[in-house]
């Protein structure tokens, strides 16, 4: 899987401005409202990583097919929005699931995993800069490939790997379920967190940084810092949650102590 990444890190210079920046620039936008204010459109952010979620999952299930992506968009969605305490609950559960993952799942990489896309650089390779079509077709074969990268990785993993996984999702889960707010506003700081590293990594790439290939080198700084921001943007979200609901209750009792107040000095 990191090869995979590395190779589209040297490719992305390559690539047409339009499809490295602009969605590196959206990510970065998005992550950093999702990660300081999220629950404050919570409904909103849901709906959004609903149809995000079914949308992704409609593009491994049937492939290709826009028509079919779009359902599963909007069913996701949906769903999310009715049931919104549950989706979060999801949502934590699979955020859970996707970090083990790419933790457990280190030991099991080898090189030759991804030699299959290294032909995608190839295209992008040229002495001119790649046409925006040709550079969004690597683009979605670099994300067919990854996919069927972490199929074969998670197949190589062990059982007690997945059971690992399996508990802490659960787990995730349940807590989500009692402790709402608190681990809505944990996914909302890790989902804004990755988008914006993710968004970060797209431009870094495309300016020739070679962001991947330095965060991987070892250095707990980037962990550090990924954790950081996960913390500071849960705790910031959860105290202005609570103020949000608490001043109104706050204001409302405040309200009827004066209402009673009055009626005991009309009863004088």
């Amino acid at each position: 899987m990191l090869e995979i990444l590395q190779d589209f890190e040297r490719a992305a210079p390559k690539l047409a401005p339009v499809v490295v920046i602009l969605p590196g620039l959206a990510a970065v936008v998005a992550g950093l409202f999702v990660w300081l204010g999220g629950l404050r459109f919570k409904r909103l952010l849901a709906g959004l990583i609903g149809a995000i979620a079914g949308g992704i999952a409609g593009f491994f299930l049937a492939g290709r097919n826009i028509a079919s992506i779009t359902v599963t968009a909007g069913i996701g969605a949906l769903i999310a929005i009715i049931l919104q305490r549950l989706f979060m609950a999801i949502l934590a559960a699979a955020l859970a699931a996707g970090f083990g993952f790419m933790v457990l799942a280190v030991p099991h990489l080898q090189p030759a995993d991804t030699e299959p896309a290294k032909s995608q650089a190839e295209i992008a390779a040229g002495d001119q800069p790649a046409t925006v079509r040709q550079s969004i077709e690597t683009l979605k074969e670099y994300a067919v490939n990854f996919g069927y990268t972490v199929k074969w990785v998670g197949s190589r993993m062990p059982i007690y790997s997945w059971a690992i996984l399996a508990a802490a999702a659960a787990v995730s889960a349940v807590v989500g379920l009692y402790l709402w707010r608190l681990v809505s506003a944990l996914c909302c700081a890790a989902l804004g967190t990755t988008l914006i590293f993710a968004g970060m990594i797209l431009l870094l790439s495309y300016k020739g940084s070679a962001p991947i290939t330095k965060m991987s080198g070892g250095s707990p700084v980037y962990a550090a810092i990924f954790l950081g921001m996960i913390t500071f943007g849960t705790i910031e979200q959860w105290l202005l949650f609570r103020l949000k609901k608490t001043r109104p209750a706050k204001a409302k009792k405040d309200k009827l102590e004066s209402e009673q107040e009055k009626r005991t000095w009309r009863g004088m």
